[in-house]
């Protein structure tokens, strides 16, 4: 009759020395741990501790969070422990299922907790239909109204933003802007600043631009004079 500890920590980060000193304080004799999250189906260190186990040993746990991924499970794992003939401990809890007072405590508290969820379901369920009968649909808030939709076409249209100063302006990304004013934009239209600043095309060596004539001209009136 050996006790088995199984510890568990949703990241690698997380350190489990909390939960493996508790374990050892309680006798086991072995500890496994997953650095895993509890709604992943496959936990290795899990699938060991249950194959590691034999008829007449205990599998201790700090809380039974850190067993099921939810009710549902915790439940399944629990008669399953049980057909094979081993008991389960949680030592925040005071569970003990090698005892009939401790079984009997862990499946009322299995049953109040899959009644309060249960509840919650039944009363999201209710609360969404009750919205949408006010004409309200579920699904996160758009940042883009039609007033906004409006502004960014304005500023894209004056040509004085790129697609980019426009996204950050309302919080968003450069394709939801492409979104809202369509995917095929025109190109804006230039700044009048820019339009004075540029310089006119100076005429090529050799060619007979404006210039050229009036400084032929300049001879022509002193030989006059």
């Amino acid at each position: 009759m050996a006790l088995v500890g199984y510890a568990r920590v949703s990241t690698r980060d997380q350190h489990p020395e909390a939960q493996t000193d508790a374990l050892s304080a309680a006798g086991c004799e072995k500890v496994f741990v997953d650095h895993a999250s509890g709604i992943l189906a496959k936990r290795t260190a899990l699938d060991e501790a249950l194959g590691y186990l034999r008829a007449g040993d205990t599998l201790v746990i700090t809380k039974l969070d850190r067993l099921g991924r939810s009710v549902r499970n915790l439940k399944a794992l629990a008669d399953e422990l049980q057909s094979r003939q081993v008991g389960l401990r949680a030592l925040s809890q005071g569970i003990d299922t090698t005892t009939p007072g401790g079984r009997l405590f862990f499946h009322m508290l299995a049953a109040i907790a899959e009644f309060e969820h249960d509840l919650i379901v039944e009363r999201t369920v209710d609360g969404l239909a009750a919205a949408r009968a006010r004409g309200r649909m579920g699904g996160p808030r758009f940042k883009m109204t039609s007033t906004r939709i409006a502004q960014a076409r304005s500023m894209y249209d004056a040509g004085l933003h790129t697609v980019q100063q426009i996204a950050d302006t309302f919080g968003v990304s450069r394709p939801t802007i492409y979104r809202h004013l369509g995917t095929a934009l025109p190109a804006p239209p230039k700044a009048a600043a820019d339009t004075k600043s540029a310089r006119p095309a100076e005429p090529a060596e050799g060619g007979s631009g404006p210039a050229r004539g009036r400084r032929a001209s300049v001879p022509a009136q002193q030989e006059a004079s």
